[in-house]
């Protein structure tokens, strides 16, 4: 395919689409349940993933304080770090698919509710600069995921109009999320059943399956 000389731009989420990396959140919010004494399940943890943590501790606690949730929030988190730094790589495809997007003239960003400390972790190690022109987190918005905030916010530093880019998730609230942006979007069954992800543009069950011309044919159906 041509290049798109910079006119197009591809959003992806970070955790189960960057970053194989649920398994680390599964286990930290195991662990968080068995330090603070929280009820914690695999339908919930499925049911959540994706929220940020303070849309899911308070199902968890419902009279939880600020402060509680704060710091039981960033609990988590650091054990979260703690995991998944033992095995930092990104998920399969991915070097590939972004290789690709990247020499066709796409602009990247990542747009992620997680913490900046946790897109740190990979972020040099994987050499990630090389790829992306803009990285947005929790710290940046106001209101997370499915409101359509983040990938505005990552459109607006790609210096791209949101109909002209394409998101990448996994979650249910993200999809919901990037067409509430005005974005078409692909899913990838990472963390969810491929009928459970129907409202997505497309669906797929890893980043193999994708290339550059994918993303440029979903562009040109929505332009």
């Amino acid at each position: 395919m041509s290049r798109t000389n910079g006119k197009w731009g591809v959003i992806f989420d970070m955790d189960g689409v960057l970053i194989d990396n649920s398994w680390a959140h599964r286990q930290a919010w195991f662990d968080l349940a068995e330090e603070a004494g929280l009820e914690m399940s695999e339908a919930f943890f499925n049911d959540t993933f994706g929220l940020p943590n303070a849309a899911i501790l308070p199902m968890l606690s419902p009279d939880i304080s600020f402060e509680e949730l704060e710091r039981l929030s960033e609990w988590k988190e650091q054990r979260y770090r703690e995991l998944v730094a033992t095995r930092v790589e990104l998920a399969g495809g991915a070097q590939t698919l972004l290789h690709g997007l990247k020499a066709s003239g796409f602009r990247m960003a990542i747009g992620s509710s997680a913490p900046k400390e946790n897109l740190d972790v990979f972020w040099d190690r994987l050499d990630l600069a090389r790829y992306f022109d803009a990285r947005i987190t929790r710290e940046q918005v106001t209101e997370g995921k499915p409101s359509p905030e983040t990938f505005l916010r990552a459109a607006e530093q790609l210096a791209l109009a949101p109909q002209n880019c394409v998101v990448v998730e996994d979650a249910l609230h993200g999809i919901e999320a990037a067409h509430a942006a005005g974005m078409p979007v692909v899913a990838v069954t990472s963390t969810r059943r491929r009928d459970e992800l129907s409202q997505a543009n497309r669906v797929v069950d890893s980043l193999t399956e994708l290339t550059a011309k994918d993303f440029a044919e979903l562009l040109n159906a929505e332009n």
